[in-house]
């Protein structure tokens, strides 16, 4: 089952701080809801080990990540994929992009598409029940990147 989704964020941070942090593992691990582990294995690669619930079924899912389409301090593209065992998997991209906001200089806009597709015990959930899943991980990422910044 194939999923996505688009949105923006204002971060109360200028462009190079949000960069910045978008490319700590510290503050990606505390952004993500349920992350577990993120290791930085390579300059651009990452582990992860991230627990997440999606209606009656729970699952550890390990993956990689790794960053392409690299324009500093504009934006990125994510890529990865995660086995979460009987549960199924994930896998899917994002694609990053900061904007300045000329009217507030210590702010900066962050828009994000992302694609994700899963299969496995998880698909077999429905697509109302994954996309509000999937939609409300995405609100709490950015609500504790937010945090992050501040």
């Amino acid at each position: 089952m194939a999923m996505t989704m688009t949105g923006e964020v204002t971060l109360h941070a200028d462009r190079n701080t949000v960069w910045e942090k978008l490319n700590d593992p510290e503050a990606l691990k505390a952004a993500i809801p349920g992350c577990q582990d993120l290791e930085k294995i390579g300059d651009t690669a990452f582990r992860a080990t991230v627990k997440l619930k999606v209606g009656p079924v729970g699952a550890v899912f390990k993956g990689s990540v790794e960053l392409t389409d690299i324009d500093p301090p504009n934006g990125y593209r994510i890529v990865g994929q995660g086995e979460g065992g009987i549960a199924g998997f994930a896998k899917g991209g994002a694609r990053v992009r900061l904007h300045d906001i000329p009217d507030a200089p210590e702010s900066c806009k962050l828009e994000y598409e992302v694609n994700a597709e899963v299969g496995g015990k998880i698909a077999q959930l429905g697509s109302r029940l994954i996309n509000g899943v999937a939609s409300k991980t995405a609100d709490q990422f950015f609500n504790n990147f937010a945090e992050a910044l501040r």
